[in-house]
């Protein structure tokens, strides 16, 4: 199945916790660093985090240890754990390669509101 496939999303309080998985073709996965983007409406598609292959990491600076990137090279699937969830995390959330991407994914909604 030659595409990204997100699930995990849903509709959450402020202050809950999802969490967020991304399926991959092998190809498109294990060698590269990989990475969860998230869209919010109106807005443009941004960076949450960053894992290379070995499992090093990086967030972008708004995440504020609330969010663990990690990923299972065997199963070829990467995760997301969010949590401390604010109204401002709500977006769709795709996952893909750091650099040189492939084709999006449909990405899951992460909804965050009382």
């Amino acid at each position: 199945q030659w595409q990204f496939v997100e699930s995990g999303g849903g509709l959450v309080q402020p202050g809950g916790s999802l969490r967020l998985s991304c399926a991959a073709p092998e190809s498109w996965f294990r060698p590269y660093t990989m990475a969860w983007y998230r869209q919010a409406p109106g807005e443009q598609r941004e960076v949450v985090a960053r894992v290379n292959p070995a499992g090093m990491t990086i967030y972008e600076n708004w995440v504020k240890d609330r969010f663990i990137i990690s990923r299972d090279n065997a199963k070829n699937t990467m995760y997301l754990q969010m949590n401390s969830l604010r109204r401002e995390d709500t977006a769709v959330y795709y996952c893909n390669r750091a650099v040189d991407v492939m084709p999006w994914g449909q990405g899951t909604q992460v909804t965050v509101s009382a």
